[in-house]
């Protein structure tokens, strides 16, 4: 294919793509893959193209899951070394072959190494996740994928997804686990009926005169249009449904006027339960999910008028305590600095500081004997709570030629105080397990149990069951799939002095195996109508 700019060399019938030829390179990929282990619409006078993937099961076909699924382009070594997914996170990238055994040592996971190098370091939030690539310094060549929208992915804006890393590997993440588990694992029994279209994206190429800044290319990527093909999968704008209204929020603890929901997140989803559409409207600031009460059955042409929709976020008293801030993040608690070892330059004075490697670690170095004790209205949650509860380590690894011996994991727990005089919040250990200090990532549940007053009650006020997998601490995210809880204390469980609420997480079987906190807080019993 080739529309006068670019050249494109398919298969057929495979459609996979074997050759990209540019500005007189004869090929941007990888000539040392096989064919099959390479990376369309093509528009005239358009500088790329537009590679999408339509997915569908018809109704008698056999159950199947999809895990994930992406469009991967591995591009010249040679060439592409200068790595770009925004304006502070770019960097010359390691080569493949400095990953390898022998050249580097890997850390915690096989992904991780001792360069450091991580493609988890890489993730992108899907709200984010526009422009991402690579540069060839000399010919002086970008090769971009550019995302219009990320309505075409699963998990909603939140969802984090890989983008680019050594290879040189360019990725369109269409749908995958990463940062969520299973429960964003599509599953069709039954002979369900499914189809659906993934993206366009858009692979986009330009070009510099030599003596140019290369850095330039990024800021042309940056800018590029994006054109919809012309397709009958892909509605024209005057063919789309169109929804409108005005979202306010109305919590009478905090204000007895209505609240414009600005920032909020607002999606259309299928039919389900409040915050189903993570596993589409998130009101920055307030706890829970708005769902809108009606079923709405939007055709093309069609305008729906919602007028003003009112949210009453989950409150059943008013607030005596809170940590931190009802986000869905973990970013606004304390991250420790990397150890020395394991530092990616990416990152540093960086405000994602939690994409280095083995942070998590950091609470060991911290507190290698007590726990951490937070005192409500005198701790600073920016500066004393640990962002992450993962597994203390009782003790370094140690390695001896081939022996690794093992590490002891403790287990944590996080105790908050609710007094009528002080308040605090403490981690401790509630019991001890063993796990190589190579534990698999993958697959790491954990559990979250809530004790008050007696750290070894033998039943707790609260416990989630085993919760998880979605491995978000050990790939540097700062958020997972989200999980809300409203825990009841009873009061004759309280004192009247210091008490304290003690969050565990007893399952210690790897290092990974932890909870990231979005918001905490402490209610008093119902107030008189106001």
């Amino acid at each position: 294919m080739d529309n006068g700019i670019v050249q494109v060399t398919l298969t057929n019938p495979d459609g996979i793509v074997t050759g990209i030829r540019y500005n007189g390179v004869d090929s941007l990929l990888e000539v040392l893959n096989k064919e099959t282990n390479r990376g369309f619409i093509m528009l005239r006078g358009s500088s790329g193209f537009y590679p999408y993937g339509i997915y569908e099961h018809l109704n008698g076909w056999p159950d199947f899951d999809i895990s994930e699924t992406r469009i991967t382009f591995k591009l010249r070594k040679d060439k592409f070394q200068y790595m770009a997914m925004a304006d502070n996170r770019q960097r010359v990238m390691p080569f493949p072959e400095d990953r390898l055994p022998g050249r580097c040592q890997t850390l915690g996971y096989p992904e991780a190494v001792l360069l450091v190098d991580d493609k988890y370091q890489y993730s992108c939030v899907n709200m984010d996740n526009r422009v991402h690539g690579w540069i060839s310094f000399s010919p002086p060549v970008g090769f971009w994928q550019i995302t219009p929208s990320d309505e075409f992915r699963s998990g909603g804006p939140l969802k984090q997804n890989l983008t680019s890393h050594v290879g040189p590997t360019a990725l369109a993440m269409f749908l995958s686990g990463h940062y969520v588990g299973q429960d964003l694992v599509p599953k069709f029994r039954g002979g369900e009926s499914w189809k659906k279209v993934f993206g366009p994206v858009y692979m986009y190429l330009n070009s510099g005169a030599v003596g140019d800044d290369p850095l330039g290319l990024w800021e042309d990527a940056k800018i590029q249009p994006y054109s919809f093909p012309a397709s009958e999968d892909f509605l024209k704008l005057d063919q789309w449904g169109n929804v409108s209204g005005r979202l306010l929020v109305f919590d009478r603890y905090i204000c007895t006027d209505l609240i414009s929901a600005n920032g909020a997140y607002v999606g259309l989803a299928p039919p389900g339960d409040a915050g189903s559409w993570q596993r589409e409207c998130k009101v920055p600031g307030f706890v829970g999910d708005y769902k809108f009460g009606d079923l709405m059955k939007i055709t093309s042409g069609s305008y729906i008028e919602l007028g003003e929709l009112v949210y009453e976020p989950l409150r059943d008293g008013p607030t005596l305590w809170e940590i931190g801030i009802p986000d869905r993040s973990a970013a606004e608690f304390y991250a420790p600095d990397p150890n020395p070892q394991h530092i990616n330059k990416l990152f540093i004075n960086h405000l994602d500081r939690f994409g280095q490697y083995g942070l998590w670690d950091g609470y060991s170095e911290l507190y290698p004997d007590g726990d951490l004790v937070y005192t409500i209205g005198v701790s600073d949650y920016t500066k004393d709570w640990f962002y992450a509860q993962a597994p203390r380590l009782s003790c370094k690894p140690v390695i001896v030629g081939f022996l690794e011996l093992y590490v002891t994991y403790n287990v944590l727990i996080f105790q908050a105080c609710i007094t009528v005089g002080k308040n605090r919040i403490t981690l401790f250990n509630e019991q001890f397990g063993k796990s190589s200090s190579k534990s698999a990532v993958k697959g790491s549940a954990y559990k979250l149990r809530i004790r008050v007053n007696d750290a070894n009650a033998r039943q707790p006020v609260f416990t989630s069951g085993l919760i998880g997998r979605d491995n978000s601490i050990a790939r540097h995210g700062i958020q997972g799939i989200y999980w809300l809880y409203n825990v009841n204390i009873p009061g004759s469980l309280l004192i009247d002095g210091t008490n304290t609420i003690y969050f565990s997480q007893p399952r210690c079987t790897s290092s990974f195996q932890g909870i990231m906190y979005d918001y905490i807080r402490l209610e008093g019993p119902p107030c008189e109508e106001i």
